[in-house]
């Protein structure tokens, strides 16, 4: 099956209903190009780190404005809608870092909530503490759609390749990785993380980033990519502000690169032993 994807590049801010706005207008610029799924960035909904100013925002899955807005989007455009990620709140009084992706009649197919929580301190003085706000998620899932078999993470998901794999076993053809990376560890790591996914996985990633610096002051890597199972990039935007990049996905080609390499195939259960290391005069028994 082939289909023709967008990775919507934003800048988002600390209001929701401009956000959704941006989001909008980009989304309908993406379905002129020929999309027919569009993802956009984690938290395409608010970016900002001051949680005492975000907190009046923030509001449950059935009142939020980018949930609202990507329903429509959908629907109104006979689409693929995938909202990257935004924050949702949930009962227990944190929030949900939760992507939705919508289909072509509006309704939630698919709800993620990020796993893995950007827990880190940087040696540029930033701190980050997501798990302080959110509640990670423990349930990963691998969508049948009419294109492709499609499994989703988000941001710092992508530094554990365990994940990947599970889906990928599991059928996925192409894998989605929504972000708000930092400039810092998006320089180093964004393009090797994504197309090694890729490559070892054999399936596309399609990758939607925020960019540039944002209200709240943080700055974020942007170069929002799409890759092919064999690790080529095939579409990528800038290091800041908005972009649309737009490839064609055939499926196919997941087939092809898992024929040629059948790592998925090949894969072998082993056990790991801690042993001495080295001695005088030999080595260890």
């Amino acid at each position: 099956m082939t289909f023709t994807a967008a990775a919507i590049q934003m800048c988002s801010g600390v209001d929701p209903e401009r956000n959704a706005a941006t989001m909008a207008r980009l989304v309908r610029e993406a379905v002129g190009k020929g999309a027919t799924y569009v993802q956009t960035p984690e938290m395409t909904g608010m970016l900002q780190r001051d949680r005492a100013a975000a907190k009046p925002l923030l509001r449950d899955e059935t009142s939020d404005v980018v949930v609202r807005t990507g329903s429509e989007l959908a629907r109104d455009l006979g689409i693929f809608m995938h909202v990257g990620s935004t924050a949702i709140a949930v009962s227990d009084g944190k929030l949900a870092n939760r992507g939705y992706l919508f289909g072509p009649d509006g309704k939630i197919l698919n709800r993620y909530d990020k796993i893995h929580m950007f827990d880190v301190d940087l040696d540029n003085g930033e701190s980050w503490r997501e798990s302080a706000a959110y509640r990670p998620g423990s349930e990963a899932r691998v969508l049948s759609l009419p294109f492709a078999e499609m499994g989703f993470a988000i941001c710092y998901d992508v530094r554990f390749p365990a994940l990947f794999r599970a889906q990928a076993i599991s059928g996925a053809e192409v894998m989605t990785v929504p972000a708000a990376f930092t400039k810092q560890t998006g320089e180093a790591h964004w393009e090797i993380l994504l197309r090694a996914r890729a490559i070892e996985n054999g399936f596309f990633v399609i990758a939607a980033a925020q960019a540039g610096l944002h209200e709240d002051g943080r700055e974020t890597y942007g170069h929002s990519m799409i890759v092919d199972p064999w690790g080529r990039i095939l579409a990528s935007a800038g290091p800041e502000g908005e972009a649309i990049i737009v490839a064609d996905i055939d499926t196919a080609a997941v087939k092809a690169a898992r024929d040629k390499i059948p790592n998925l195939k090949n894969g072998r259960d082993f056990s790991i032993e801690r042993v001495a290391g080295a001695v005088a005069g030999g080595v260890a028994a």
